[in-house]
């Protein structure tokens, strides 16, 4: 059955390449329903964070969706930040338009808060940086939770880290804000980077979007040689991961992704493995499954998807 009412969305995220292209990608489809972007320490520090989400709003042309300034430090742990693949802005590469609009009065938690409220149907959070905002109203407003249809996020792993040997960097970067929506109760999609690893933007997929005739499909091709260059040189990637968009391609097609239901927690003390997801796949623990987990993505369909969509945001800003 064909879905006609758009799915309302939070995107909260950490501008970051892959972030932008999820932004672009939320902001161009019918089937989404983006009621605001809330921003994270994580790819780059919380200033640049907020300042790179209103600049891509801006480069898509949209002003009317508010962006909030969220967490700047994790939880519990001592802040750690990914410039070193983002470059020191979090969005390095090309020239970017200044922001049209400033962000909301509102903290990220207090947006969060207000919009839950003010819908008259369940919410969507999309999770793209670490969990500390979401974490944060759950503690300040549990009541608020009833208001989410479900948590979606990118982060952990079936199978491998990137920011440790062990751990992804999300999770990394503040485990116990992912534990605590994990012991929420919230329905959970975790998307990992065994998922993300098969959405690569090989040479054929950043010529598609060069050859856009307009800005937004050349940004996004420079964005994909910058975070390539880093992917390269840090982990000799020939193309790299575009990590962030598979989240909310699967909210808009979700039979570009085939997903597990297993148990799912975050390692909080091991010396080498702090931030790992254990995902239980083959039941060894025999714990109640309590997450869907991405495992298999349509790489093709999802590439088309996501570029069809950049292409008619372009289009109509020309």
């Amino acid at each position: 059955m064909e879905q006609s009412v758009p799915i309302p969305i939070i995107l909260d995220c950490d501008p970051g390449h892959d972030d932008a292209v999820a932004i672009l990608l939320a902001v161009a489809s019918p089937k989404i329903d983006l009621l605001a972007v809330t921003t994270c320490f994580g790819n780059c520090s919380i200033d640049d964070a907020t300042r790179n989400a209103l600049r891509i709003l801006t480069l898509a042309g949209v002003t009317d969706v508010p962006v909030a300034r969220g967490a700047s430090d994790p939880l519990v742990a001592s802040l750690e930040l990914g410039n070193y693949v983002h470059g020191k802005s979090g969005l390095d590469g090309p020239t970017m338009p200044e922001p049209e609009f400033l962000p909301s009065k509102l903290s990220a938690v207090e947006l969060i808060h207000q919009t839950l409220m003010d819908s008259p149907r369940p919410i969507t959070m999309v999770v793209t940086g670490p969990m500390t905002n979401l974490a944060q109203l759950a503690m300040s407003h549990p009541e608020d939770l009833e208001k989410i249809a479900e948590v979606i996020f990118m982060g952990g792993s079936t199978e491998r880290g990137n920011h440790t040997p062990s751990a992804e960097f999300n999770t990394y970067a503040d485990p116990e804000a992912l534990q605590e929506i994990i012991d929420s109760g919230l329905p959970i999609r975790m998307v990992g980077l065994n998922l993300t690893h098969q959405a690569l933007a090989i040479p054929e997929v950043v010529e598609r979007m060069t050859n856009m005739d307009h800005d937004i499909g050349k940004t996004c091709a420079e964005w994909m040689g910058f975070f390539g260059s880093s992917y390269r040189s840090v982990w000799s990637f020939d193309s790299p991961p575009v990590h962030d968009p598979c989240t909310v391609a699967a909210l808009i097609d979700p039979s570009l992704i085939e997903w597990t239901r297993t148990f799912l927690a975050v390692e909080l003390e091991g010396k080498w493995t702090r931030g790992e997801t254990v995902t239980d796949i083959h039941n060894r623990l025999e714990h109640e499954p309590n997450a869907d987990v991405a495992i298999t993505l349509d790489a093709e369909r999802y590439w088309d998807l996501v570029l069809e969509a950049i292409d008619s945001l372009g289009k109509a800003r020309v």
